[in-house]
């Protein structure tokens, strides 16, 4: 179309420009893809550095526990002195108490058993006492009746509280408070008499074969005794009661002086050879007769309420 000329020139119409494309663009927008790819990345990579940490801490931590010098310094430092204190502890231990004569006093038979019970109740026909030995070691009980052992009386005081037990239920007075009361009442008697004749003899500075298992034997032996007493007690009433205890009394008296007598009394030849000592062995025979004196006291408190 022509269009009037009115004193201009004519000019012709500019065609629209086309949207720019990629290849003519001279500054590209990445701004929004800047910010989305960064981001994007560092998520990726927060995400792979989570998983390390924690195998770092799983394997990579332990690991550096057992190679690092200064940790297995103090692991042997520390396993060192847990052996050296449990090393501390058996040989106090061993000291008290030792597994190899605690052995020998339960090396018994039954043959043994039964000829020992006959000495405690019929001492009076036994003549030979002495405690025989084999290279400067006593005989183990099965070999030597005359040794003593810790069979007969830790049998014997279990019998003793079963058999207390059944005399409180016949006579209707059964409780575990005074079942409980007449065992720790037995065991503290004698813990008392053995605690008393090792303080008698270190005062008197008795140097005898004595050790504490043979004076824990010599006053478990009487509840031989006191199981007969309380048998006769139940089978025929207070006379039976009271016949037991004397036989058992005696008998056990006269077995208590004839044993400590291998014991304690042969060292007074010794003593009387010095000067100044001519008192000891007195106290050494009023110790033996002491104790044997003291076993018909304790068979009497310990039975007497059983028998009614």
């Amino acid at each position: 179309m022509d269009l009037p000329h009115h004193g201009y020139r004519a000019t012709k119409p500019r065609a629209r420009a086309a949207p720019p494309t990629a290849d003519s663009v001279l500054f590209e927008d990445t701004s929004s893809a800047a910010s989305a790819m960064p981001s994007q990345g560092f998520y990726t990579q927060a995400y792979d550095m989570g998983e390390p940490s924690n195998n770092m801490q799983g394997g990579a931590g332990v690991n550096n526990l057992f190679t690092d010098p200064v940790a297995n310094a103090a692991m042997m430092y520390g396993s060192s002195l847990a052996n050296h204190g449990k090393d501390m502890v058996n040989k106090e231990i061993s000291r008290f108490m030792s597994m190899n004569k605690l052995k020998y006093f339960f090396a018994v038979d039954s043959r043994y058993v039964l000829k020992k019970l006959i000495i405690l109740m019929f001492p009076y026909t036994h003549q030979d006492w002495e405690v025989r030995y084999h290279r400067d070691t006593p005989l183990t009980p099965r070999q030597d009746v005359n040794a003593p052992d810790l069979y007969i009386p830790t049998m014997a005081f279990i019998t003793y509280i079963l058999l207390a037990g059944m005399a409180l239920g016949i006579q209707k007075r059964f409780s575990p408070e005074v079942l409980g009361l007449c065992a720790s009442t037995a065991l503290v008697w004698i813990i008392i008499e053995v605690l008393v004749m090792l303080l008698s003899l270190y005062l008197l500075t008795v140097h005898s074969d004595l050790s504490t298992f043979d004076l824990i034997a010599y006053s478990g032996y009487k509840y031989v005794g006191m199981i007969f007493t309380v048998l006769c007690g139940l089978l025929f009433g207070s006379d039976g009661y009271f016949v037991a205890l004397v036989w058992s009394s005696c008998a056990l008296m006269f077995f208590i002086v004839r044993s400590l007598k291998m014991k304690i009394l042969p060292s007074i030849s010794s003593d009387t050879m010095g000067t100044g000592s001519s008192a000891k062995p007195h106290l050494r025979l009023y110790i033996t007769v002491a104790t044997a004196v003291f076993q018909p006291i304790i068979i009497y408190w310990l039975t007497s309420h059983l028998v009614r």
